[in-house]
């Protein structure tokens, strides 16, 4: 089994105006069919600064049943430090963010890297969207495109 890992990306920056203007965009979104960042909606409930229970616990169900090595979770300012970080450790994989951008993705989504197959896209956000907020639904989604031997990887 390739070791696996998953990257929830927000559609939100990190840093304290980052989430000042996260919170008046989601406060003043009136399209509930299109959420602001259904990743945030997934993991945090929403506005809140803290993950859920639920998501922490669907979190841990995916690493301890050995369907991810880990999960990581990064606002879209914090890329530029997952890319260094990855690239100190192995100098051949395609940086996080220059992917995003290559493949002219859209924030929010989720990514898997392995060694196999390197970095791809799991879920865009129209699909996070269709949870509306829901981390067992989500976790249920993962498994499902994470099969027992990770085939679609």
């Amino acid at each position: 089994m390739a070791a696996t890992t998953l990257y929830i990306l927000y559609n939100a920056d990190g840093s304290v105006m980052g989430k000042l203007s996260y919170g008046y965009r989601k406060l003043t979104n009136k399209d509930k069919d299109k959420p602001t960042c259904a990743a945030c909606d997934i993991t945090h409930g929403g506005l809140s600064l803290d993950e859920t229970p639920q998501w922490k616990a669907a979190k841990a169900q995916l690493v301890e049943s050995g369907a991810v090595k880990e999960v990581k979770q990064f606002h879209r300012d914090e890329l530029d430090r997952e890319d260094h970080m990855l690239m100190s450790g192995i100098a051949c994989i395609m940086k996080t963010k220059e992917y995003v951008q290559s493949q002219g993705l859209e924030f929010p989504m989720v990514l898997a890297r392995d060694e196999k197959n390197g970095l791809r896209p799991v879920m865009k956000s129209d699909e996070l969207a269709a949870f509306k907020g829901d981390p067992h639904t989500f976790l249920e989604k993962i498994r499902e495109y994470l099969g027992p031997n990770q085939s679609n990887l």
